[in-house]
């Protein structure tokens, strides 16, 4: 997440860090002068200086490994990562490089934090541009504190606002970007999914594409993930993982659906707002009855709560051309010619690149309807949403219940 670079800037090995980082931070920070004063100026210094702060802070892994009062869970970690590594760049073919080759030990919890916005009755996400990478969807800030005060700014101009914590980031071959302690101790595959995701930026990134980039590389590690834990020789949990991840998906596209019906449907914004309301609420419903018996009932309970048009957004980023993209590797029969399909299709401008995912995204449906999923029926759940609100006016687009 936050600022991803685009990974065409031509990386100079042996210069010294100084040579190869400064003038970079430096020139982002520049072009970011003439474009909105004072804020832009400061929003592009907090950046330069953070990111400075963390590549000056990197140790080698093999240094931090070898170190006598590092503990023995942080050096098995490490060692993990070695060979998550070695699998993204010898079995997945991902230009690692130097990327997650050092170690951060950070002050704080994150790195970043993220604000994103949405309108009120709209689930198209705010999106800022930025001088080299193009336009995305999110803000990211190094200072906490910085992102609150633009949240709060965002939600008094009427915007949906989400705040949340960013444990990584990619800037996609710009820098070797480091292994954090913000993620280092996840889970054997939540951790090799997070770099598999991050190192899959460095392959491919489409300017001003932020759904086309996230559902890509969250496709990468999607279909990585199941061969690595087999060579890990990992069992356990998280198929019920994936499969809750997925219900927790299914659910937030039955929401989203029922928003934008609410969004186009014409009605007055009091009569939307009340609904908008009763729709999220029976979200947050249907979450808790989904997961009442779950291991971990909470393990998405907190975003559930925050739900609004933002998150309802971001989730789209991330996930919503997830199978049109597996379909993609599917038909390509290897990594690489994946990813040099990929390419192809981010080189097609945006309306015939929308038409082919959709088609992708057709083909994915068919070829999933005999594979089983949760049992869960997020529609029928969802739809007493609308049950108390279509007495007195006609909400025509209100779906049917099944």
């Amino acid at each position: 997440m936050y600022i991803r670079l685009p990974r065409q800037r031509p990386r100079i090995p042996g210069l010294p860090f100084r040579r190869r980082v400064v003038p970079a931070l430096l020139a982002l920070f520049v072009f970011s002068l003439p474009l909105a004063g004072c804020e832009t100026a400061s929003y592009y210094t907090q950046a330069a200086v953070g990111q400075l702060g963390i590549l000056a802070a990197r140790e080698p892994l093999e240094r931090v490994i070898d170190a006598g009062d590092t503990d023995a869970t942080l050096q098995q970690r490490l060692r993990l990562v070695q060979s998550i590594r070695w699998y993204a760049s010898g079995e997945l073919g991902l230009p690692v490089g130097g990327a997650y080759g050092d170690y951060v030990k950070l002050d704080s919890d994150y790195p970043l934090w993220n604000v994103l916005a949405a309108p009120e009755f709209s689930l198209d996400p705010k999106r800022w541009c930025y001088p080299i990478a193009g336009c995305a969807s999110y803000r990211g800030y190094f200072d906490k504190e910085d992102a609150v005060a633009k949240g709060k700014q965002l939600s008094n101009e009427g915007y949906d606002v989400y705040l949340g914590p960013v444990p990584a980031y990619s800037t996609l071959g710009w820098f070797d970007d480091p292994v954090l302690s913000s993620f280092v101790k996840w889970p054997e595959d939540r951790l090799a999914g997070l770099l598999f995701h991050e190192l899959a930026h460095r392959r491919v990134y489409i300017a001003n594409d932020t759904k086309f980039n996230e559902s890509f590389a969250t496709a990468v590690s999607r279909l990585a993930l199941p061969d690595w834990r087999r060579r890990q020789g990992l069992t356990g949990p998280a198929p019920d993982r994936t499969a809750q991840a997925q219900a927790v998906r299914q659910l937030m596209t039955t929401a989203r659906k029922q928003l934008e019906d609410l969004y186009e449907s014409g009605l007055a914004k009091g009569t939307m707002r009340t609904r908008k309301e009763a729709v999220l609420a029976q979200l947050r419903a249907c979450y808790r009855e989904m997961s009442a018996d779950w291991p971990n009932p909470a393990l998405y309970q907190a975003y559930i709560d925050k739900t609004n048009n933002a998150t309802l957004a971001l989730a789209a980023e991330y996930q919503s051309r997830v199978p049109a993209f597996e379909e993609l590797y599917r038909r390509s029969g290897s990594w690489e010619a994946f990813y040099e399909a990929t390419e192809r299709l981010g080189e097609r401008d945006k309306e015939e690149r929308e038409r082919e995912l959709d088609a992708l995204d057709a083909a994915a449906q068919v070829s999933s309807r005999n594979v089983t999923g949760p049992s869960f029926n997020s529609e029928t759940c969802m739809s007493a949403a609308n049950t108390p609100l279509d007495t007195g006016a006609n909400w025509s687009r209100a779906r049917p219940t099944k």
